[in-house]
């Protein structure tokens, strides 16, 4: 990523468009960690009828603010602990 088109020069951010992707990227890969854990579930029976339809009716939760900032904490820490090659 060293040389992503988000980043300002200085490395200080992403772009709308790169936070969107990050933003999209980790809801994405909630959903699927719920999909398998609930299909896991479904074939054990450890779910009930009423738990089902609860879950069938309940709305996918949004990636908060609090998420975004959290992911491009652990991008910076990453970039920072690349070799600079200016």
């Amino acid at each position: 990523m060293a040389h992503a088109r988000s980043m300002d020069r200085r490395g200080r951010g992403m772009d709308a468009r790169d936070r969107l992707i990050v933003a999209l990227y980790a809801q994405l890969k909630a959903e699927r960690e719920t999909r398998e854990t609930l299909e896991w579930a479904i074939r054990n029976g450890a779910i009930s009828q009423e738990v089902l339809e609860a879950i069938a009716a309940d709305p996918v939760p949004v990636v908060t603010s609090e998420d975004i900032a959290s992911l491009e904490k652990i991008i910076a820490l990453d970039e920072s602990r690349k070799p600079n090659r200016n």
